[in-house]
C-alpha cells in the first residue's frame, strides 16, 4: 500500500533499499519492496453488528508532542511493574490497532488503545476509505461518459457532469462514518480509548500525552502507521504540489496534473483525475510504467488504463526538483535521466501529485528507552512481530504491527498481524503467512494479486529445483462479464505442476479485488489445485473466472481422498 513495487512478500524483517519510482524505499532482505497501502476493515467498522534518517522537511510528518527522554537506566522505568493497568496496550488506533483490540477483547483481555490524532489512522481518514469514495465516483463517470458502452446496453444518457464539492463531501462523509463506527465498536466492547501520543518509557510502561500519565500493560503493541514520503527537492504547498493526503480532499480538479510515481497510489489517482476531466502525465524513474505488477498484467493494464485515456508519461527519469505554482507561474518539474543523471526537460503543469510511497511514523515513540534502533524508520521485528533491540535480542512483551514494521504496508495486513500477536499473547503460537495476503488496485477495471509474480516464481523454482507452470483465463469467456459488457480482463495462475501448490494469482478485470480472495484463502489454508478444482461456483458469476482458471491447470498430483460418506440432501 505505493510507487512502483514488487509483489513478493516475506516474513523476514531485515531491510535494504531498492529504487522505487525515483527514490530508495524499504525492502526485505530478499530484495522485495513492500509498500502497499490498502484497506482491510473488520465488519464492526462498517456498523454491522513510514524512515528515521529522513529530515522533517523531507517527510510530511504530523508533529508529536515533545517529550522529555526517560532513560530506563536512570529511573525506575527500567523495571517491569508488578501489576498492570491493562493486559494489552495498543499505541495507534488505525485499522491494525482496531483489529488487534477487537480480537483481544474476544480473547478476554483488558485492552486500551492510544491515539494521538484521530481513530482510524491513515486508511480511514487519509487513505483507502476516502480514496474508494472518489474511485466510486470515477467509475460511474466513466460509464456515463462512455457512449459506446451505454449504447451496447441499449441505454441513452444525457451529458454527465459532477459537482466537485459534492464529490469531496462524499469522501469526507464516508471517512467520518467509518471513523465513528470504529470508535463506537471499540467502546461498545469495553476497549478504553486513551487520547494523546504514546511514548514507551521502559518494559511494559508507556506515557500517554504530554502529561505524566503512566500506563502499564502486560503486553504492548506499536501500531503507529505511516505518512506520505516526500523526496528531497520537492516543495509541498498543499495546493499545487500535493501528497495523497491533500488529493483526497479534492479541493480542485486541475486541467493538467503530473503524478510522480506509477504505482498503486498514482494509478488510482490517475483513474480519478482523468474521469473528472484532467489530463495526466506520469513521471516514472524505471523504464516502464507499473513495474511492480506481474509483467503480463502490467502490459494489459497499460493498454486499458493508460493508452486510451488522456494520459502521457515520461519513464526513465527522476523529478529532482518540483516548485509549486506562484506569481502566475505554473508548477515546474525538473527532470533528469535516471541512468546518466543528465538534465532532460522541465515540465510546466497546473499541479503535481507526489505518489512516491510512504514512510513509517515512528519518531517520538521512546524506542531509545528500550534500546531499539529503527532501520530506515521501521521498527525491527521477527516473524512473530516481536520487537528486536539493538543487540539483536527480543524486547519482552513488545510487538510492532503494520506500516511501522515495514513487512507489508497494507491496512488489512496490519490487522492480520495484530490478530496474530493477540493469539500469541493468549497462549497460541501463530505465524502469519504474508504470501497469502492479497492486494488490490481499485482502478476501472481493478487489479488484484496474491503471492509471487511469474518472474519471482521462476527464480524461486530455479533456486529450489522445481518446475513452474502458468494457466490463464479470459473474462471474455465469462457470461456475467459479457452481460455487463466488461469482457476486458485476464486471470493468471502460477503454480507447481508436481504438487499443485499455488505460487501466485493475478487478476485484471471487473471486480478483481473481490475475486482474489478464493486464491488467497487457498494459499493460506494450503489447499492444492487438484482439490480446489472440485469446488462448485454459482452460475453465472464472475467467480467462474477462478473456477475455470483452476480447472485449466495441469497438475500431476492426485486429489486428496474425498469425504468417506456422502452428505444427504
Amino acid at each position: 500500500m505505493q510507487s512502483s513495487l514488487s509483489l513478493s512478500f516475506s516474513a523476514t524483517s531485515s531491510a535494504a533499499t531498492v529504487s522505487r519510482s525515483h527514490h530508495s524505499f524499504p525492502v526485505t532482505s530478499a530484495g522485495k519492496p513492500l509498500n502497499l497501502r490498502f484497506c482491510g476493515l473488520r465488519r464492526e467498522a462498517l456498523g454491522l453488528g513510514f524512515t528515521t534518517s529522513l529530515n522533517r522537511h523531507h517527510l510530511q510528518l504530523p508533529r508529536r508532542s515533545h517529550f522529555n527522554t526517560v532513560s530506563a537506566a536512570l529511573s525506575d522505568n527500567g523495571t517491569p511493574p508488578k501489576s498492570f493497568d491493562y493486559d494489552l496496550l495498543i499505541i495507534g488506533a488505525g485499522v491494525g490497532g482496531h483489529g488487534a483490540a477487537l480480537h483481544a477483547v474476544e480473547k478476554g483481555l483488558k485492552t486500551a488503545i492510544v491515539e494521538g490524532d484521530v481513530v482510524g489512522g491513515t486508511c480511514v481518514n487519509r487513505g483507502c476509505v476516502p480514496s474508494k469514495a472518489l474511485l466510486a465516483v470515477s467509475g460511474r463517470m466513466r460509464e456515463l461518459k462512455s457512449d459506446h458502452h451505454l449504447k451496447s446496453l441499449g441505454l441513452q444518457v444525457s451529458a454527465a457532469g459532477y459537482d466537485r464539492q459534492g464529490v469531496a463531501d462524499h469522501a469526507n462523509n464516508l471517512a467520518s462514518k467509518i471513523r465513528s463506527n470504529l470508535t463506537n465498536s471499540m467502546k461498545a466492547l469495553g476497549v478504553d480509548i486513551l487520547t494523546g501520543y504514546g511514548t514507551i518509557l521502559g518494559p511494559q510502561k508507556a506515557r500517554v500525552g504530554s502529561s505524566n500519565s503512566i500506563v502499564t500493560a502486560k503486553d504492548i503493541i506499536i501500531a503507529t502507521g505511516s505518512v506520505p514520503f516526500v523526496p528531497k527537492g520537492i516543495e509541498i504547498d498543499g495546493k499545487t504540489v500535493i501528497t495523497s493526503d491533500h488529493a483526497l480532499k479534492l479541493e480542485s480538479v486541475p486541467d493538467w496534473i503530473a503524478i510522480v510515481g506509477s504505482g498503486y497510489i498514482g494509478l488510482e489517482f490517475s483513474d480519478v483525475y482523468t474521469a473528472l476531466g484532467s489530463e495526466v502525465t506520469f513521471v516514472e524513474a524505471l523504464d516502464q510504467l507499473m513495474p511492480g505488477f506481474d509483467p503480463e498484467i502490467s502490459k494489459l493494464a497499460q493498454r486499458v488504463l493508460i493508452n486510451p485515456r488522456n494520459i502521457d508519461y515520461h519513464t526513465g527519469v527522476f523529478a529532482t526538483k518540483i516548485t509549486p505554482a506562484r506569481d502566475g507561474k505554473p508548477v515546474l518539474i525538473e527532470l533528469i535521466d535516471a541512468k546518466t543523471k543528465e538534465p532532460k526537460e522541465t515540465l510546466e503543469v497546473d499541479a503535481a501529485l507526489i505518489a512516491t510511497g510512504r514512510a513509517p511514523f515512528t519518531q517520538g515513540l521512546g524506542l531509545e528507552n528500550i534500546d531499539v534502533v529503527t532501520q530506515r524508520g521501521f521498527v525491527p521485528v521477527d516473524e512473530r512481530m516481536r520487537v528486536i533491540d539493538a543487540n539483536g535480542k527480543l524486547v519482552p512483551h513488545l510487538y510492532c504491527i503494520g506500516d511501522a514494521n515495514g513487512k507489508m504496508m497494507l491496512a488489512h495486513a496490519a490487522s492480520a498481524q495484530g490478530i496474530s500477536v493477540v493469539e500469541q499473547v493468549t497462549g497460541r503460537d501463530h505465524v502469519l503467512n504474508h504470501l497469502s495476503i492479497p492486494a488490490a488496485c481499485f482502478t476501472h477495471p481493478e487489479i488484484s494479486m496474491v503471492g509471487l509474480t511469474e518472474p519471482q516464481a521462476r527464480e524461486k523454482g530455479e533456486k529450489e529445483g522445481f518446475e513452474v507452470s502458468v494457466s490463464k483465463t479470459s473474462f471474455k469467456a465469462n457470461t456475467k462479464a459479457l452481460a455487463e459488457n466488461e469482457g476486458e480482463g485476464l486471470a493468471k495462475l502460477i503454480y507447481r505442476p508436481d504438487n499443485g501448490e499455488i505460487l501466485g494469482v493475478h487478476i485484471f478485470g471487473l471486480h478483481a479485488a473481490d475475486l482474489i480472495h478464493e486464491a488467497s484463502n487457498a494459499i493460506a489454508l494450503g489447499t492444492r489445485i487438484q482439490d480446489i478444482k472440485f469446488a462448485v461456483h454459482a452460475h453465472p458469476t464472475l467467480s467462474e473466472v477462478l473456477d475455470e482458471l483452476f480447472k485449466s491447470a495441469k497438475v500431476k498430483a492426485q486429489a486428496s481422498s474425498p469425504v468417506s460418506e456422502p452428505v444427504a440432501v
